[in-house]
């Protein structure tokens, strides 16, 4: 469990025992609910992490709610969108194994997570990450209940695939937004598991070696 469901449900317990002495103890199951709800809420299960190098798992637990191209500066891209509701886990990990290359925090409105607006306009924490010649950026984007976006690592560390990195409290949304010769493994609609559901393969780095070879060697041509 994240520490945080323990500093939320402490003062419960307290405000629970003091209900039930000075009043009825029937009081006291209200905050006693609450005491269960945000240790349940703040669960961290562990997860089987995939071991192929291409893969790109879920940042986080949820459903996806989108699959497509979008345009960012002069480069195509694939970008996953996945809502995460209030009874999702809300720990958040590292799509890939790699080196935080950047981090940039955005505030911002508090827009319904679903909404297609909240990827530019909401509060939001965008991470750039590059791992075996690839560079992938993830989002924790917060929504309509979301207030606190956390993410511990720093610029330069060295995360594994699957790695714990943060979480967002309450709903929200994650995005991942991955290079356009990505192959998608999952769908709209598909729920996910975060560190365990690979959202997609990278190509491998030969690939693309040989790639950018063949193309400089046919513009010589």
């Amino acid at each position: 469990m994240v520490r945080d469901g323990y500093f939320y449900a402490l003062p419960l317990i307290a405000a629970a025992v003091l209900l039930g002495w000075l009043t009825n103890p029937v009081w006291a199951i209200i905050p006693l609910l609450l005491v269960a709800f945000f240790l349940w809420f703040f669960r961290d299960p562990e997860r089987a992490i995939p071991s192929d190098p291409d893969a790109v798992v879920s940042p986080g637990d949820g459903k996806v709610t989108d699959v497509s191209m979008v345009r960012i500066g002069n480069q195509d891209c694939l970008r996953f969108s996945i809502f995460l509701s209030v009874f999702n886990v809300h720990v958040n990990r590292a799509p890939i194994a790699g080196e935080v290359r950047d981090i940039r925090y955005q505030r911002g409105k508090f827009l319904d997570a679903r909404s297609p607006h909240c990827a530019d306009q909401n509060e939001q924490n965008a991470v750039t990450m590059e791992g075996d010649g690839q560079t992938v950026v993830f989002k924790q984007i917060a929504g309509l209940l979301a207030r606190r976006i956390v993410f511990n690592p720093k610029v330069g560390d060295r995360l594994e695939r699957g790695q714990r990195v943060g979480l967002i409290k309450f709903g929200s949304r994650v995005d991942v937004v991955l290079d356009a010769s990505a192959r998608a493994n999952v769908k709209v609609g598909d729920h996910v598991k975060g560190g365990a559901t690979i959202l997609a393969y990278l190509p491998a780095r030969e690939t693309l070696v040989a790639g950018t070879a063949s193309a400089s060697h046919g513009e010589r041509r």
